[in-house]
């Protein structure tokens, strides 16, 4: 069995400028999911895709591999991961290496952990599942949600479960967006993410948090200091 972990970095970002690369309690935030990978011990490539070469070099130095260079059809903005991860394997081929499974890894998830993706993968291959997907509990029930009435006032959106206790309510989850773990062979035939057969990861809220705006990545920076305190951060060389 041969595994492949993708972290997928391009250069571009509109609303954190070169937020992959930005420094996250002193240092660049692809590091983290870089380091994870590579400490997990259960891949045999670690390689970040990216077409900027400033994020290219950082990643060869963190001990990451980037033997090609993402096409300009995979680092626009409306390209997909599923497209990077095709884009990845097709180029791999090219060079006659095949994978069995790949693990792709936001860029932007320090919460990821070593051990996290060792227990992802051993899950992933003993349940001979198309797919792995961490997922996370919403904090509040979805099902008493309010939305805005046409008069402008506020209604329940599920009339039905107003008055309902949250502990009697169907817990719903959301993609942790942080990592995917897939077969190969299923994603080249279903060329998605989350197949036929995924089998969730569920991970407590504490470690997960979306990063697309500032106020994310403060929110995020203070939930990785209560999670690790200071031993995790340190200053990186600007």
């Amino acid at each position: 069995m041969k595994t492949l972990a993708v972290i997928t970095a391009r250069g571009g970002s509109k609303r954190i400028p070169r937020k992959n690369i930005k420094l996250f309690l002193g240092k660049p935030i692809l590091l983290y999911s870089i380091q994870a990978a590579l400490d997990a011990g259960v891949f045999d490539e670690v390689m970040v895709s990216t077409e900027d070469e400033e994020i290219a070099e950082l990643a060869r130095d963190a001990g990451a591999k980037v033997p090609f260079f993402r096409s300009s059809d995979t680092a626009n903005d409306y390209a997909t991961t599923a497209d990077v991860l095709l884009e990845v394997l097709e180029q791999y081929g090219e060079m006659g290496v095949q994978f069995d499974y790949i693990c792709c890894i936001y860029p932007t998830a320090p919460f990821v952990s070593a051990e996290r993706l060792k227990e992802a993968m051993e899950k992933l291959t003993a349940q001979e599942a198309d797919a792995l997907l961490p997922v996370v509990r919403f904090s509040f029930p979805p099902q008493r949600s309010v939305v805005m009435g046409e008069d402008g006032f506020l209604q329940f959106k599920w009339q039905e479960y107003m008055l309902a206790r949250s502990q009697d309510l169907e817990p719903f989850y959301h993609d942790a967006g942080q990592f995917y773990c897939l077969k190969v062979d299923s994603f080249l035939a279903q060329k998605k993410l989350v197949m036929a057969k995924t089998v969730p990861m569920e991970l407590p809220e504490s470690e997960v948090q979306d990063i697309d705006t500032e106020e994310d990545w403060r929110i995020a920076e203070a939930k990785y200091k209560a999670l690790y305190g200071g031993n995790d951060v340190f200053s990186w060389p600007e």
